[in-house]
């Protein structure tokens, strides 16, 4: 079984954050309450070329927190863990503190 996934071109392999479900002091929360589609980067591509040769850069790099799309990527599992693959141009933003 894959250890790790190095993805090609210009994808990017993405854990989701899972906002938690419950306060510390026990609430729960509504499923919509604070619904952020993110998640941490966790390996890129090299790139890819444009029609000249020259080589165009993945937009995020490993430990990146970013803004995801609602729908798309491919849901890839490793071991008991889950990811998303993207392309670099689907990522709509990156997210700081």
């Amino acid at each position: 079984m894959a250890k790790r996934l190095i993805p090609s071109l210009n994808r990017v392999l993405v854990e989701k954050i899972v906002p938690p479900s419950k306060t510390t002091a026990g609430i729960l929360l509504p499923e919509k309450s604070s619904k952020l589609n993110s998640g941490k980067v966790v390996a890129v591509g090299p790139g890819t070329h444009d029609l000249s040769g020259n080589k165009i850069p993945v937009g995020v790099k490993e430990g990146d927190t970013v803004l995801l799309p609602e729908y798309g990527g491919t849901e890839v599992k490793l071991g008991e863990k889950e990811y998303h693959l993207y392309r670099d141009e689907d990522i709509l933003g990156t997210l700081h503190d």
